[in-house]
């Protein structure tokens, strides 16, 4: 007799609408204090219940361990250094559970992730990082990241502006 097949505990995939409210009520619950995070969840409830943002999960036994989204009509600013090009999908909102972080699983996510954006066309992914987020940047460019695209502001729903450098990379 053969061994079983293995069977992978883990898939990544575009999140139902369904997974989506329930990793953000989660979210929620564990900011209790911060209201960005009720505010971020309509946002983004609305925005993928307009087509304007797709989420990626990754998926553990049935658990969502990881997630990321992509903005394929991201719009950031006036001084946006070319992230409105045609071709072009901002990623956001990289999240791993606590306990599942060093693991590969969200590298296999945002490999599966990028493959996907590319078959759908698109020719450059942009992210954006703080500087003070050092261990992020050191990923994203050995991720390939390499294309300082530039540097601005977002500011949070309750005010908070916080400093992103926006880095890109062509997907062929």
């Amino acid at each position: 007799m053969g061994e079983k097949p293995k069977v992978d505990r883990y898939v990544c995939k575009i999140a139902t609408m369904e997974e989506v409210n329930e990793k953000w009520d989660t979210l929620v619950r564990e900011h209790p204090d911060d209201p960005n995070w009720a505010v971020w969840k309509k946002d983004i409830i609305a925005e993928i219940s307009a087509g304007g943002e797709i989420p990626y999960y990754g998926i553990l036994d049935g658990e969502i361990i990881c997630e990321a989204y992509a903005v394929p009509n991201y719009t950031p600013g006036v001084d946006d250094a070319g992230l409105r090009e045609e071709g072009t999908v901002y990623l956001s909102a990289f999240r791993t559970v606590r306990e599942y972080r060093g693991k590969g699983y969200f590298s296999r996510l945002f490999r599966f992730m990028l493959e996907d954006l590319r078959q759908k066309g698109f020719a450059r992914a942009v992210l954006g990082v703080e500087p003070c987020e050092v261990l992020n940047k050191q990923m994203y460019l050995r991720w390939g990241f390499n294309e300082k695209m530039y540097t601005g502001t977002c500011t949070y729903p309750d005010g908070t502006v916080i400093e992103v450098e926006y880095l890109g990379k062509m997907l062929g």
